[in-house]
């Protein structure tokens, strides 16, 4: 079945190249995205970017440019996927890095099950300070554990990490495509809910995607930790995010990754402490209500 790569850009001429030769080679070359009639295709949807995003693109004959001036990854997105012609739609950012194992297991396993609706998997931030990344896994992993809670207690939600989710293009026009409305916290976790009604959404390890951790990077572990972790909760339960505004991240030196290590805070035993005791604590809150939720819905 045909897939369809949407990448929303916003000033991404540093990091959307490194994506695009990595779909490239991930797919076996240009030509199997050249053509209606092609395996895959891949879009970028230009969001209104002021540096030379669009010239990055340019320079691939085999991708397609879509402007969309409206600002927001979700309106991004969503242009993109009405544009787009695959059965299958890999909404992922532009600063990833996709490989073509991922891109086998991703395939194999909607060939496999036809109630399967949506997977993605954690980000690998390939450019961040070991502990960073140490930091990163408890979370994905307490992430993990949230995903089996709701999949199979609550079970009326689940977990999608924006930016390497891949999407059944027929069950996301179902649930009516991205809510536009959402500017960024709370995109995902919003999409998960819905989509969960329209079948199987899988998180899983197996589909772990390479990434930039700029934005990490920029607001810190702790800080970014809580944010999102609110978000997910305020949007699952009050279907909306509790944080509207966010920042961007953006470093001058897209390759290297020095800027984003040099912006990375340091280590820090405290940090690494706060860091588990909030994700810990939420963890532990989180399992409380759905435990009560689940023995109310079941009395």
């Amino acid at each position: 079945m045909k897939l369809s790569f949407i990448i929303p850009a916003y000033n991404e001429e540093h990091y959307l190249a490194r994506c695009l030769d990595a779909i490239t080679s991930a797919i076996g070359g240009p030509d199997r995205a050249t053509g209606r009639d092609a395996d895959y295709e891949i879009i970028v949807v230009d969001n209104n970017s002021t540096d030379g995003t669009a010239a990055v693109v340019s320079r691939y004959h085999h991708v397609t440019l879509i402007r969309e001036p409206r600002r927001g990854a979700n309106r991004a997105r969503e242009t993109g996927f009405e544009a787009s012609h695959g059965a299958l739609a890999a909404f992922i950012d532009a600063d990833t890095e996709v490989e073509e194992p991922w891109l086998s297991r991703v395939e194999q396993s909607f060939a496999a099950d036809p109630d399967l609706v949506c997977v993605s998997g954690p980000f690998i931030f390939y450019d961040l300070p070991a502990l960073t990344r140490a930091l990163v896994k408890t979370f994905y992993g307490l992430s993990y554990l949230v995903y089996l809670v709701n999949n199979f207690l609550i079970r009326n939600t689940s977990v999608i990490q924006g930016g390497t989710e891949v999407v059944r293009s027929e069950a996301l026009k179902k649930i009516g495509g991205h809510n536009v409305d959402l500017k960024f916290y709370g995109d995902d976790a919003d999409l998960a809910r819905r989509l969960r009604k329209a079948g199987k959404v899988v998180f899983s390890f197996r589909f772990a995607m390479r990434s930039s951790g700029r934005r990490l990077a920029k607001e810190g572990a702790f800080t970014m930790g809580v944010r999102y972790g609110i978000n997910y909760f305020w949007t699952t339960f009050f279907h909306r995010p509790f944080t509207t505004v966010s920042t961007e991240a953006r470093f001058s030196d897209g390759h290297s990754g020095k800027d984003v290590q040099a912006a990375a805070p340091g280590p820090s035993c405290r940090r690494t402490m706060e860091f588990a005791i909030w994700a810990g604590g939420l963890t532990c809150i989180f399992l409380l209500v759905a435990i009560i939720a689940y023995f109310l819905k079941t009395w």
